[in-house]
């Protein structure tokens, strides 16, 4: 989709997704610049009284969520990182989260598999998500895929979003996102709420 939709602040809801303090430290080319900006756009989506959810990846004690055979969390079960309460595992100071504001903890890639995010989203009469997240190629594309698949409308904040790859970055924003969603920079989606 390449037209500039309009928001609804009231059935907006802005996804911030894996801004942990441990996955923001594996991106440190332009870490401060992402981090200034989703930190803008969250202020503009609370301004605007939009719905603001995190997504958290996390694992209770010993990992039962991750299966041996999961060839992406089983290294993560290995290594001890992303136990619940641990080191790292908390949003970024500079994005963190309001009082009340709902955080949905994954285990897996995307943010609605096995979550109750799609429940927070429905009783809240959400129709249109705004992505932002890291990373473009892990959370941003599968929870976009499902989205996408459950009707919502998706707008992509591709400013908010980092890959570690830039290309895939890129080709996912300019030539696969958008056949399912709608690109913007952050500046504009904070124009579309203010009006």
């Amino acid at each position: 989709m390449t037209d500039t939709p309009s928001l609804d602040p009231r059935t907006t809801a802005l996804l911030v997704m894996d801004f942990q303090s441990l996955i923001v430290e594996m991106f440190p080319d332009g870490k401060d610049a992402l981090l200034a900006r989703a930190a803008r756009l969250i202020d503009a989506a609370r301004k605007a009284h939009t719905m603001v959810v995190y997504v958290a990846v996390g694992f209770r004690p010993g990992y039962p969520e991750v299966s041996s055979k999961n060839a992406s969390f089983g290294p993560i079960k290995e290594s001890g990182r992303f136990a619940a309460g641990g080191e790292g595992t908390e949003i970024h100071t500079s994005v963190a989260p309001l009082a009340g504001e709902p955080i949905v903890t994954k285990h897996r890639v995307g943010a609605f598999f096995g979550t109750d995010l799609d429940m927070i989203l429905r009783a809240n009469g959400i129709e249109t998500l705004l992505l932002a997240g890291i990373a473009t190629s892990g959370v941003v594309l599968s929870t976009l895929r499902h989205a996408a698949d459950a009707d919502y409308r998706v707008v992509v904040v591709r400013d908010c979003c980092s890959d570690r790859d830039e290309e895939i970055h890129r080709v996912l924003m300019e030539k696969v996102f958008s056949r399912q969603a709608t690109v913007m920079d952050a500046d504009a989606v904070v124009a579309a709420l203010g009006r």
